[in-house]
């Protein structure tokens, strides 16, 4: 197969002219050997003749064609001669031929990852030599991975480029420290040359480039290289910002440099920017959907994540993900942030932490330690059915790629899957459990797929595991026997030979690896990738993604433009929600402030309400608050028999759902806010069940913990609590999942109970009050959630502010609008949120109290409390606020003595003062 590359892409041409306008005016420079005048070596070198200033007004105009805020000033980076005693001992030769330590000037160009960044840039230094002569470029790669990408992408491209620019003499290669004599060739020859090399290939004082060799008659590689001046083009730069990368990269005297990144962290000098929303929306890179394989209704084992260690006050502290017990009742998945002796007990509210006080926090060794001696370190789980996770991410990834592969092959179009796994001895030791996972999962589901019958899962798979390299940029294998022929040959498929790779006459198919593949790698035909690792950076979702985002091709070679088919499925152990937010975050960090989209034109006005303090001295206001402003407790009797009767048909009858893991999937859309957000597009599945999993804890101590810790608090007899055990149906249920059952009960009760308390609940009037000293002077809140409160017969608004704050706009709005205009009300409060009633089941503020007059034509006046709502069924409102609702009638009605008229819900102004409930 040979890759076939369009050259006529708009948004590809229009980077490269980018970059290139940078530098109109520069006259061509023809080959002229020269003497450097430090060294004395001979060397043919590029030459910049274009001022800083120049630069700048180039790059100012280029920003404002491509529509990039343009800078004020040109960076340029002046590395300082290093002082420290690090990986760099002596960079003796820093300075650039015009004295100036290590300064150059860096330019950006930002391409999402899977639109041909590394094309673009090799399309830029083609076009930098045919208009301006410069032929000295050395592509600094972070990586192996990078730099065999990059090796390759110059080997499937060199046809194309040489028919393209009427074959330009050119050489391309990866320096190697054994052959010294491309370093002399790089130096004099007066062709196009074009290095890659690591950024640890001369990073150290160490380094072969460093010191003096007889293969060059005494002279130091790096000398050489610094007499031809090169054009350096930095392959994600983010990761060569410390300080001793970037004084390495000065030690090289470039000329310049351009960098190229989906993602960096220093923009310098942007000239173009391809965004990650520019690039779905124009479907230049394959759509994403989302499977989300996550634990379901389970919560019978404490579940802890340890998250980060970072120092805060000279201590360490831990940030742990942990299922915390809410006040509403549910178990949610909570970060919290803890340091030494904290108790996880009472922080979650959790009695299946008991015993997980923190008892060390290492910061240098990346741990936590409990008083039970659990101890986890920075991205383990406990808590969680990991092998199971991994079962189901891997049987739902395999079965994925044979549906597909079954669909695309009369397209000509040949499926991969790439794993990223938690640990590299999960696969290659003896007993790796994702290998052994992966093999059984692909023998079983083989059978209904007869292209994959007769095929052996040693024989589709292949993995790359691979560590940085100190020795040039050498590759180094981690494998549990070492180094093996087998490793070399699945180096040279996965990063060497990627037509073989997507023929379909190789049978590797599925490709594992750790995070050596993050960056720098992919291929086209990724179509399904498998995250079995927490995300260990800002980045790594991106990262991860962008390994197959990529367009892909055909057996000839063409890219395919159908939507159908140009789909990359993310199997993540996450919800598809939290997946895409991070995604989200992880975009937005890299593009701070000035990248994400901007506030909406309505954006919201804070105002300020002013109390009308000769309102409090009204007589009409006197008397309202001195009948409103009482406080009240309560009591309540409770008939126990008569809770169990009526919470036990309910729960018989309630389906408990079991422990599972489950898949659901999401499609990811980039929508015209330029974010992306996920649309469900099914249901959750049941892949694992994990009923009968776990031992059956002390039910009733679950039961009292959840009544007592949830709001409202309720407090129910043990006697009571084990008589509904004990009598319930539904026994079976607890035993496969005992904290469903208990949050389903534990539910049920409290509301049977708050029922019961809303018949049997009496309130008495104490002898304490809210005081009127309580209204503050000023309210800040939003301009656009408020009504004035004007002038009315020429005396004054009626609110005791001047202006009244509302939360409904369809309700609470037409309501102070209607109070306004009424001649017959006096005045009227929107009562304070610290006004409130106290109830069994939470605290209740009422809406308003009003002074009007009475219709009837008697000279009193009425005093009331409304309480607003969209409707006067109160079996339409929820549970709780027809409840709160009851409760109040009570406390208005009876206790302080307003009587039926005193206190009602009502739906608009019109209905007072009798109308509603």
């Amino acid at each position: 197969m040979e890759l076939r590359f369009d050259a006529t892409q708009e948004y590809q041409l229009a980077a490269i002219e980018a970059t290139c306008g940078l530098f109109e005016g520069q006259p061509y420079v023809r080959s002229e050997l020269i003497v450097s005048d430090k060294d004395g070596f001979f060397a043919i070198a590029n030459r910049l003749d274009l001022s800083e200033d120049m630069l700048l007004r180039n790059l100012q105009y280029v920003q404002g064609e491509t529509g990039i805020e343009p800078d004020h000033q040109l960076k340029v980076i002046s590395a300082p001669l290093p002082d420290f005693a690090g990986d760099v001992a002596d960079f003796d030769s820093l300075e650039n031929v015009d004295g100036i330590p290590g300064r150059f000037p860096n330019i950006s160009v930002e391409m999402e990852t899977g639109t041909g960044k590394t094309y673009v840039y090799l399309r830029t230094v083609m076009e930098l030599y045919r208009r301006f002569g410069l032929r000295k470029f050395i592509i600094v790669v972070p990586s192996v991975a990078v730099r065999e990408g990059v090796y390759k992408t110059l080997q499937v491209t060199e046809s194309h480029l040489k028919a393209l620019y009427d074959n330009p003499p050119y050489r391309y290669y990866v320096y190697d420290s054994a052959n010294l004599s491309q370093v002399r060739q790089f130096a004099l020859s007066d062709g196009l040359e074009i290095m890659i090399m690591t950024i640890d290939a001369f990073a150290r004082a160490e380094n072969v480039i460093r010191q003096s060799t007889d293969r060059l008659q005494g002279e130091r590689p790096l000398s050489l290289i610094q007499a031809s001046r090169p054009a350096l083009i930095l392959d994600e730069p983010q990761n060569m910002e410390s300080e001793n990368r970037i004084a390495a990269l000065a030690s090289l005297h470039p000329l310049f440099a351009l960098r190229y990144s989906a993602t960096h962290r220093n923009p310098y000098n942007l000239t173009y920017r391809l965004t990650p929303y520019d690039a779905y929306r124009q479907g230049l890179v394959k759509r994403i959907e989302v499977a989300s394989v996550v634990e379901e209704d389970n919560h019978n084992q404490p579940f802890l994540r340890l998250e980060e260690i970072k120092i805060r006050s000279k201590k360490p502290v831990a940030r742990l993900g942990v299922h915390k017990l809410m006040r509403s009742g549910m178990i949610k998945e909570t970060a919290l942030t803890v340091k030494g002796d904290d108790d996880l007990e009472e922080k979650t509210g959790r009695v299946d932490y008991k015993g997980y006080v923190v008892e060390e926090i290492s910061y240098g060794g990346k741990f936590i330690r409990f008083a039970n001696n659990v101890e986890l370190h920075i991205g383990e789980i406990i808590g969680v059915e990991k092998e199971t996770i991994f079962e189901a991410q891997i049987r739902y990834t395999i079965e994925e790629h044979f549906r597909k592969q079954a669909r695309f092959r009369d397209e000509g179009i040949k499926v991969l899957s790439l794993f990223f796994i938690d640990k590299v001895g999960n696969y290659v030791a003896k007993d790796g459990i994702i290998r052994e996972l992966f093999d059984r999962a692909f023998n079983e589901l083989k059978v209904s797929y007869p292209e994959w019958r007769d095929r052996n899962p040693e024989d589709v798979r292949a993995a790359y595991f691979a560590t940085k390299s100190n020795r040039g940029g050498a590759i180094e294998y981690l494998d549990s026997t070492g180094k093996s022929k087998a490793d070399e040959e699945a180096f040279s498929l996965i990063m060497q030979r990627k037509e073989d790779l997507l023929s379909f006459d190789e049978p590797v198919s599925f490709i594992f690896s750790h995070s050596a593949l993050r960056e720098g790698w992919d291929n086209p035909n990724v179509f399904q990738i498998c995250t079995m690792r927490e995300v260990g950076s800002d980045t790594e979702r991106r990262q991860q993604v962008g390994r197959g985002v990529r367009l892909p091709v055909n057996q000839v070679g063409e890219r395919v433009q159908d939507d159908r088919i140009n789909v990359l499925t993310v199997v993540a152990s996450e919800t598809y929600e939290r997946f895409v937010a991070e995604l989200q975050s992880e975009i937005e960090v890299e593009y701070g402030k000035d990248g994400t989209p901007p506030e909406p034109p309505d954006a919201r006005k804070k105002a300020i309400l002013r109390l009308r303090k000769a309102y409090i001295l009204k007589p009409e206001f006197k008397e309202l608050w001195d009948l409103i402003k009482y406080k009240t407790r309560y009591a309540v009797t409770i008939d126990s028999d008569r809770l169990i009767k009526e919470v036990l048909p309910e729960l018989d009858c309630t389906a408990i759902r079991k422990p599972r893991v489950s898949i659901s999937k999401a499609e990811v859309i980039a929508n015209d806010k330029d974010t992306f957000e996920a649309l469900a597009q099914s249901g959750a599945r049941t892949a694992i069940d994990l009923a009968g999993r776990y031992p059956l804890p002390n039910l009733v101590e679950i039961m009292e913990n959840l009544m007592e810790n949830t709001s409202p608090p309720m407090r129910v007899s043990r006697r009571t609590l084990l008589e509904i055990f004990r009598r319930t149906s539904n026994r079976a249920a607890a035993l496969k999942n005992p904290h469903e059952f208990s949050r389903t009960a534990v539910r049920i009760i409290k509301n049977k109970l708050a029922d019961q308390l809303v018949h049997g609940i009496r309130y008495e009037k104490l002898d304490e009050w809210y005081e009127m000293t309580l209204f503050v002077s000023e309210i800040e809140t939003w301009e656009d959630y408020i009504v004035p409160s004007t002038e009315k017969n020429g005396a004054g608004g009626t609110h005791i502010y001047d202006g009244v704050p509302f939360d409904s706009k369809t309700i609470e709005k037409p309501f102070i609008e209607a109070l306004e205009k009424r001649k017959d009300v006096h005045l009227y409060i929107k009562l304070p949120s610290w006004f409130t009633v106290e109830t069994p089941i939470g605290s209740y503020n009422p809406d308003w109290a009003l002074v009007m007059e009475n219709p009837d034509g008697d000279d009193n006046l009425l005093y009331l409390v409304r309480e607003t709502k969209g409707t006067l069924n109160l079996d339409e409102l929820r549970p709780d606020e027809k409840r709160k609702i009851l409760f109040s009638q009570k406390h208005f009605r009876e206790t302080l003595g307003m009587g039926q008229r005193g206190y009602r819900v009502v739906t608009e102004a019109s209905q007072l003062p009798d109308g509603g409930v």
